[in-house]
């Protein structure tokens, strides 16, 4: 029988049945999956493309798979697990519903969750999940797996980055950029990868499309600090694991050391990665710890410390709005913070709604206070048309200025001078970071989070300044024009004096001599 080359040339039907991990692939084909490092009790060592200790019973992600009797009908397809090594097998392979895995580079994570997504997808008819922090990663894995399986058992959507294979199931590989695209489906399994750079939004999507199925979830990736979702539902993990109670969760961690012992890294590595890099960022790079500041511009405790319940009352002495972009729709907000008399956020604006709208709000909520505004790119229209009605001014961010602009929030925030609720504007702050480039300093959230309330808390906090509430410079189709503030008329100027008649002009042939 000749081979299948599209699921169109496949019968209708339950084309695969599971029993025992045997079943029907294409039509007479046998697939039969195998536990390699049985017969070695997964001892072995990882050797070029197989495990040394059980004399080629392993084999890498790229190559598990044997056929015998291809040419002819009831070729029999082998699977082979991957060799694993004990710690990381453990970590990812447990009965547990929800496992986080906290893990340094280079260590497995991302191979050994590769597996037991394809296991899971062989297993169970349905859709699987892996979801990265941004598209190049998930393209990334893709490209991997496709490597992996051989390509007459699978069909791929280059485009939609999707394999489906002969039994129904659908694994696809997305990105956490965009939360609300995550919503809808009925999802069986999930791999969240580098989960510390996502976004908490993405987890709650992903959340919701396992409710219906039961789902499973790994949650993966290297330690990024203590203040994001993912360092927190690991200690939840870690919690349950330790005290035995938990039973949808399973922690792990997983070092360079660990991987060094497995035989998978050299020791030498890791001794020059210690030499080279920072003690904070060697940590959480290769032991998986995290770092109490790490890159952050304001200080943790500091953060902490101006942190309150709920807004403060009176009224907002300055504004700072933070536009949306025009180029990624519904994933920016445009942020608005308003600062009272003590510098504490009085009121606290957040949304996202086409350029009209966003105007109206602004001025509904701006009133006639000072505000600065973001005026890069598409915002510099928008200012001009708030300017109509307000007191506002156009702040453009380029390297040295939103340098200044982060120092000065950085300098208040440390000497504890300003205060803000907490939700939002504390986990953005938690989660900025800054890193040296050869053009200066560069501040930014992580890929994949938003930074719009800091800058809008930046905006409000630099308008606050003393000696910042007088005139108002304004950018006007690139020219500079002065625009008196509105309040307390300045004193007009006594009008010149008239000048007098024109003084003789003096004889020079008289003064040099010459008459």
């Amino acid at each position: 029988m000749p081979r299948a080359k599209s699921l169109d040339d496949l019968e209708e039907g339950n084309l695969w049945k599971h029993e025992d991990w045997q079943g029907d692939l294409w039509e007479d084909d046998e697939l039969e999956i195998v536990d390699p490092c049985r017969t070695c009790g997964g001892e072995g060592r990882l050797l070029a493309a197989v495990c040394h200790a059980c004399n080629g019973e392993g084999g890498v992600v790229d190559s598990f798979w044997e056929e015998t009797n291809e040419e002819e009908p009831g070729r029999k397809i082998t699977y082979r697990r991957p060799w694993l090594y004990p710690k990381q097998l453990d970590a990812i392979f447990t009965p547990a519903r929800y496992a986080v895995v906290e893990a340094s580079t280079k260590t497995g994570k991302t191979v050994g969750c590769m597996v037991w997504l394809l296991e899971r997808a062989f297993a169970y008819p349905g859709v699987h999940w892996w979801v990265s922090p941004v598209y190049a990663q998930s393209k990334m894995v893709y490209r991997r797996m496709k490597r992996a399986v051989p390509k007459d058992l699978y069909v791929a959507n280059e485009t939609e980055l999707t394999l489906t294979f002969p039994n129904g199931s659908m694994i696809f590989f997305k990105t956490a950029e965009k939360p609300d695209n995550l919503f809808g489906e009925d999802v069986l399994s999930v791999v969240i990868d580098e989960a510390t750079r996502c976004r908490e939004e993405a987890w709650f999507a992903i959340r919701s499309t396992l409710t219906h199925t039961r789902g499973l979830a790994r949650l993966i990736g290297n330690v990024k600090g203590k203040k994001n979702w993912a360092w927190k539902l690991a200690r939840r993990a870690e919690a349950e694991t330790k005290s035995g109670s938990g039973v949808d969760y399973h922690y792990a961690k997983l070092t360079a050391y660990d991987a060094v012992e497995a035989g998978i890294l050299e020791l030498a590595e890791i001794e020059d990665a210690e030499r080279l890099l920072p003690e904070a960022v060697f940590r959480e790079l290769y032991l998986a710890e995290a770092s109490e500041d790490g890159s952050n511009p304001f200080d943790l405790r500091a953060i902490r410390d101006c942190t309150v319940k709920e807004l403060a009352s009176g009224p907002e002495q300055t504004w700072g709005w933070d536009l949306a972009r025009g180029r990624r729709p519904g994933s920016d907000w445009t942020v608005g913070i308003g600062l009272n008399k003590q510098k504490h956020v009085s009121g606290f604006w957040r949304f996202q709604a086409p350029w009209r709208e966003q105007i109206q709000r602004i001025t509904y909520a701006t009133k006639r206070v000072l505000a600065l505004v973001d005026a890069t790119g598409v915002g510099d229209p928008i200012v001009e048309e708030l300017q109509r009605n307000g007191r506002y001014e156009g702040y453009v961010f380029g390297t040295s200025s939103k340098q200044r602009l982060m120092e000065a929030l950085s300098l208040e925030i440390q000497k504890r001078g300003i205060r803000f609720p907490e939700g939002p504007i504390t986990d953005e702050l938690e989660t900025f970071e800054y890193e040296y480039t050869r053009t200066g300093v560069r501040y930014t959230a992580p890929a994949g989070l938003h930074d719009d309330c800091v800058m809008a808390l930046a905006l409000s906090n630099f308008k606050a300044r003393p000696g910042t509430s007088g005139k108002l410079v304004v950018r006007v189709r690139g020219r500079h024009r002065k625009k008196e503030p509105i309040g307390e008329p300045e004193p007009v100027p006594a009008p010149p004096k008239r000048p007098g008649p024109p003084k003789a002009k003096p004889d020079m042939k008289r003064y040099w001599g010459q008459e």
